[in-house]
């Protein structure tokens, strides 16, 4: 699940991240209305979680731009405002839900798993390949009926290489999509992910699913040999 948290206070929005990412979501970050806006009417998010109080642009302003573009996106507005009538006039505006500042980590948490159980996810809730599969609400993964342990890291890499599925896959587009991150030639970081990948997926299960495309990157599939 990609979710895009929009806050202008460096330290809350890292903490949101650390503890989304802990608990297997893909997370985007923008710090002003502007990038906001941008970012959730370019991109297929499965929910938002919206500051109020933003630079160039505020909250309110970035839902009225954003809803009629994405009317089933599942917008959480968080903000230090306390009145009753800021946080009706977010409902009004397009909000799914409103949570005022401070706040606990868990009861966000919460909030978050509601909203996702109430929309509809922008893909499938569960993705398969074969007798694999991949719950992105209830953020498990079976293979051949039996449940895998994965980190948060190699949950979101079997994700997007699910998502995927069939298609050759570079390491840039994994470092981008996965980890956030511009693509640095000298890192082996997918390469490690990946080998974690196989030993719990591909490791004691016929037919292999995950294949290195030599050149290129990866691709899950059953149906090719890798090359």
């Amino acid at each position: 699940m990609h979710i895009l948290v929009v806050e202008d206070d460096a330290s809350l929005a890292s903490l949101l991240r650390k503890g989304l990412e802990a608990e297997h979501y893909a997370v985007d970050v923008a710090s002003d209305g502007d990038d906001a806006r941008w970012l959730a009417s370019e991109n297929d998010f499965d929910l938002m979680i919206l500051d109020l109080n933003l630079p160039k642009m505020d909250g309110i302003a970035v839902l009225h731009l954003v809803r009629p573009q994405k009317p089933s996106l599942p917008v959480l507005v968080v903000t230090g405002r306390s009145r009753i009538e800021d946080r009706v006039h977010s409902l009004d505006c397009g909000a799914d839900d409103c949570l005022t500042k401070p706040f606990s980590y868990t009861e966000l948490s919460a909030r978050v798993r509601a909203l996702l159980r109430r929309h509809p996810v922008t893909t499938e809730a569960v993705l398969r390949v074969a007798d694999l599969e991949l719950n992105r609400v209830e953020r498990w993964v079976k293979r051949a009926g039996k449940r895998i342990e994965l980190t948060a890291k190699e949950f979101g890499l079997l994700e997007y290489l699910l998502r995927n599925a069939g298609h050759r896959v570079t390491r840039a587009m994994i470092v981008e999509h996965v980890w956030n991150l511009s693509f640095d030639t000298g890192t082996n970081i997918v390469d490690v992910y990946i080998n974690y990948l196989r030993k719990k997926i591909d490791a004691g299960f016929t037919p292999r699913l995950i294949h290195t495309v030599r050149g290129v990157g990866y691709e899950l599939s059953c149906q090719r040999e890798a090359a």
